[in-house]
């Protein structure tokens, strides 16, 4: 793992200030030397789940059921991954007893963006076979959602694609992807570049709205990961099929 240089940090310090004043992101840290960093921090989502309302014998066992689908080692990336959407989309069907109704438990509030805990990290390290370390993570109610690749102005985008691509690769740090619905590339002079687990290079996708900011990067961040329309995108526009 490279360390991160002195205009890649000008340029990460202040999309994390943009998402935190802006956004409304909260800022869990610098998580280099944190360690047992993972994609489902359940402390987060404990938290969540109990301002639901739901009873501490229910969060355990959709948190069970929620991290052995993460973790499962036997599926591809593109099956586990799949599986995760579905349980972020529709929630986690668990019983109060043996024999009782199952209960749905919502790991996130669609209807109302506001309810839920939108958070970042930098420098996550991820342990694996070859540890790595994304940027930006992205994170509601403790799961990551999305995460960012940034590359100074002088290198391009296409570098951080490639990054994220190697990133899910079972000798790297594939698991992690497990959650992601968004990866994201970036620079300052060509914006970002997005698109789900698996994307070919050549199918990620640029933003475009219309805006008069001037700053094109800060631009496309702020329309893209607005906390309703960052969960709209998941929500209604993610289609799970293989290219």
């Amino acid at each position: 793992m490279s360390q991160i240089g002195e205009i890649e940090r000008r340029t990460q310090d202040r999309i994390l200030r943009l998402f935190q004043d802006a956004l409304g992101y909260d800022y869990l840290g610098h998580w280099q030397d944190r360690p047992d960093n993972s994609n489902i921090e359940e402390e987060y989502l404990r938290n969540f789940l109990r301002r639901q309302g739901y009873s501490e014998s229910t969060i355990k066992k959709a948190i069970s059921v929620l991290t052995k689908a993460a973790g499962n080692q036997v599926q591809s990336l593109y099956d586990v991954n799949k599986e995760m959407y579905s349980l972020l989309r529709y929630g986690v069907k668990v019983s109060k007893e043996a024999g009782e109704n199952y209960q749905t438990v919502k790991l996130i509030d669609w209807e109302d963006p506001s309810c839920n805990h939108f958070a970042i990290a930098e420098e996550v390290t991820v342990q694996g076979v070859h540890t790595k370390r994304p940027d930006v993570v992205l994170y509601v109610n403790g799961i990551a959602l999305g995460l960012i690749e940034l590359k100074r102005s002088t290198v391009s985008v296409s570098e951080g694609i490639r990054q994220n691509l190697t990133n899910q690769r079972k000798d790297f740090i594939q698991s992690f992807f497990a959650t992601i619905q968004l990866a994201i590339a970036a620079n300052e002079t060509e914006g970002l570049r997005y698109g789900v687990i698996e994307t070919p290079e050549k199918y990620y996708l640029n933003w475009k709205e219309p805006s008069d900011m001037s700053k094109l990067l800060d631009r496309q961040l702020l329309q893209l990961c607005n906390k309703e329309r960052f969960l709209e995108i998941i929500h209604d526009f993610i289609v799970q099929a293989r290219l």
